[in-house]
């Protein structure tokens, strides 16, 4: 895994939202995403939680778990993603390929676009924020955090 990838998990209870740090460095499958999740935030089922990971100044990916449903995926920009990575496992979660001869020109972000959509950031939103050029992945996530009140247990996992 890249040396600057940073991944934390957000549950949301009737008090707020709980954070922990994720490894997934020892991830092979997406499947392995969920199990990280459920274990350091001790997932019971049916509680909202979201996996957050961003890769250096390239690209940010979102995970949405809820309860038995499928999880949700949103993937900044598939052209950023460097084959035999985490991104590779986040582009085929996000049910695309990354272009392997890096000929991708601009930002192309994948996945489900409405996943935070009843959560208050737009699927509008989410696009036009992972595309704002020199944004850094970090910053954008930050401003997601925000939005949806989990800033704090955010800057304390950084």
């Amino acid at each position: 895994m890249a040396a600057n990838t940073f991944s934390a998990a957000f549950v949301r209870t009737s008090d707020g939202w709980s954070g922990a740090e994720i490894d997934l460095s020892e991830s092979e499958i997406v499947d392995d995403f969920g199990d990280a999740v459920t274990e350091a935030l001790g997932l019971a089922g049916d509680e909202l939680a979201l996996l957050c990971v961003e890769v250096e100044d390239e690209w940010f990916a979102i995970v949405r778990y809820l309860g038995e449903e499928e999880p949700r995926v949103f993937l900044s920009d598939v052209h950023a993603i460097q084959p035999e990575s985490l991104g590779e496992l986040f582009a085929e979660f996000a049910g695309v390929v990354p272009d392997k001869e890096g000929n991708g020109l601009g930002v192309r972000p994948a996945g489900d676009f409405e996943l935070l959509s009843d959560l208050g950031v737009s699927s509008e939103e989410l696009l036009e924020l992972s595309m704002e050029e020199g944004v850094l992945p970090a910053d954008i996530l930050s401003v997601i955090a925000e939005r949806l009140s989990f800033a704090d247990e955010l800057d304390r996992l950084r």
